[in-house]
């Protein structure tokens, strides 16, 4: 094979909120960096994951979900997010959940790209038991936008993502690797550590307390053999702290017992975890400390 035969390129993963894209990349890697909830719009950064074959190196990026709801600085940030990652692509991958296309999922199909190849993915099959009912939903959704191709998948199940690889690549230029293969993010370990601990705020809290909080790494060191990570919760109001620390700090507890064992999962090492809550109000509509926290 000659350096030139090689495959490399940018994807991007879009869809509204809750269709399965942060599932789907943690599949595409073969491991889990980006955060996954059955809440909606729980992926707030542009998370890059990297798979490399002997072919192709793909380096995913999964977008915030597109928000038509909800406004606000952080949501205002998040769109642009989205905006901004499909202009600056060589791919992009449309997901929706098999036999569901909502108001909110042709609102993203409007902003994609008619100059850059785009891949409808359909996620969820396993829920989809009739064929036919499938081939013709595809079928519909084509009619509206011209895609390249379409795959079905289940992320959740991780069925059909070697077959989605294989379509997606011919897409992606002609260029060496960028990244080492053996990398699977370009995402730092504090980053990945803050995701880790806010993934578990939305799996133990209420439907709409997570989205008012933010997570702060305050102290990340590597001692040895041991990583020493010291983490804040920011929250919006004074009431929302024993929210989240619980009766006698066992909800804050489990949340920091559970992120300790996935960090160590990840960074394969041993971890001290320490985890508090403390008050910022206004974080979510403050602009300049979004743009602080990479947001």
């Amino acid at each position: 094979m000659t350096e030139t035969s090689y495959r490399c390129g940018f994807v991007a993963i879009v869809g509204r909120p809750n269709v399965g894209k942060s599932t789907l990349m943690n599949h595409l890697i073969g491991q889990k960096i980006s955060i996954t909830s059955k809440k909606a719009q729980t992926t707030r950064h542009r998370v890059t994951g990297i798979h490399t074959s002997d072919h192709s190196q793909f380096v995913f990026v999964d977008t915030p979900g597109f928000q038509t709801f909800h406004g606000g600085a952080l949501n205002e940030t998040l769109n642009k997010s989205v905006k901004d990652t499909l202009g600056s692509v060589d791919c992009v991958m449309f997901v929706l959940e098999a036999k569901r296309f909502t108001p909110a999922d042709r609102e993203v199909m409007a902003l994609l790209p008619k100059h850059i190849p785009v891949m409808l993915v359909v996620n969820k099959v396993d829920k989809a038991k009739d064929k036919l009912e499938l081939a013709n939903f595809i079928d519909d959704v084509r009619a509206e936008f011209p895609f390249v191709d379409a795959e079905v998948v289940s992320a959740k199940h991780g069925q059909r993502i070697a077959e989605l690889l294989e379509k997606i690549a011919p897409y992606l230029p002609e260029s060496v690797p960028l990244y080492p293969e053996d990398m699977i993010t370009d995402k730092s370990q504090r980053f990945l550590a803050a995701e880790i601990v806010r993934e578990k705020l939305f799996r133990y809290l209420g439907e709409e307390l997570p989205y008012s909080m933010n997570v702060e790494v305050e102290q990340f060191e590597v001692d040895g053999a041991l990583y020493r990570i010291h983490i804040a919760i920011l929250v919006d109001k004074e009431g929302q702290k024993p929210i989240v620390i619980g009766k006698g700090g066992e909800k804050l507890k489990k949340i920091s017992t559970e992120a300790r064992l996935d960090m160590e999962a990840l960074f394969d090492t041993k971890v001290y975890l320490e985890v508090w809550v403390k008050v910022k109000s206004g974080w979510a509509d403050d602009v300049r400390f979004l743009k602080e926290f990479g947001l």
